[in-house]
């Protein structure tokens, strides 16, 4: 790892093909890199009312930082394939526990071979380390979630694209539409027109500027279909000047496990 406190992570995946991303990182990956699976490493199991990924318990995340040989100094530096969707997931992973130098690669993999970098196949070699177990903060639960949406007091701003919003071409969840009363900002308009970096921090406030508003007076809960794209919303508005965002990890696949639970379609 180079001079023992950059931590490179490879966040690839695809929802489709689980087990691609360990396959792609096998075949090829930056030097030095340990490899997170969505699945195993950046959420633990699924159980009854939680969403497709819920957060991993603590204690587990610290013994895999720990296995990636995670320090107090380390720079962790997460990337993906490109658009940055499953890196903003460990970074915010990260900065739940404490962990403030933590950065996502803009542009991915595919930014990096780009410009020339180099991939291999070899495997990284680790030091493993002790990490304590912290809780992660900033995560807002579904009950809590209900009584603020109740009193108008937070701003809830789902990353689904505007088709699985609008309850049209649902094919990962069983329910299709949206918490009601959330905001659409779907995690694609944080990028580029190359589809794979982040706008400058001037156009992504100006593209935030309605939610911002909002925030001076209900803070913002970012949610998607899983807790993970979500992730990548809290990022570009972190770069965009707003730090107080907050997580609803469940999001709508844990939202829709009670029946109870209203559901509206449609534009909002």
């Amino acid at each position: 790892m180079g001079d023992g406190e950059l931590l490179l992570v490879d966040c690839r995946h695809d929802l489709a093909r689980p087990d691609w991303g360990a396959t792609v990182y096998a075949a090829g990956h930056l030097p030095g890199a340990v490899f997170a699976a969505l699945d195993r490493h950046l959420s633990g199991p699924i159980r009854p009312g939680t969403g497709r990924h819920p957060l991993p318990d603590p204690g587990d995340f610290a013994r895999t930082l720990g296995s990636w040989g995670l320090t107090p100094d380390s720079r962790v530096v997460a990337y993906d394939q490109g658009p940055g969707a499953y890196a903003s997931r460990l970074w915010w992973m990260l900065r739940a526990i404490g962990h403030r130098r933590v950065q996502v690669l803009d542009g991915g993999l595919a930014a990096w071979t780009a410009t020339g970098g180099a991939l291999t196949e070899a495997p990284p070699v680790i030091m493993a380390t002790a990490v304590p177990v912290r809780e992660f903060a900033g995560v807002v639960e579904t009950a809590r979630l209900q009584a603020d949406l109740a009193t108008g007091s937070v701003t809830l701003v789902d990353a689904r694209g505007a088709d699985r919003f609008a309850g049209q071409n649902e094919t990962i969840d069983p329910v299709a539409g949206h918490v009601p009363g959330a905001i659409n900002h779907p995690y694609a308009g944080n990028l580029s027109p190359d589809g794979r970096t982040f706008l400058a921090a001037e156009e992504l406030a100006q593209r935030w500027q309605g939610e911002l508003q909002a925030a001076r007076r209900a803070p913002i809960v970012a949610m998607c279909g899983s807790g993970v794209t979500a992730c990548h919303n809290l990022l570009a508005l972190e770069l965009a000047g707003y730090r107080d965002g907050r997580l609803y990890a469940g999001s709508f696949s844990e939202w829709i496990t009670d029946p109870r639970r209203p559901v509206a379609t449609g534009v909002s």
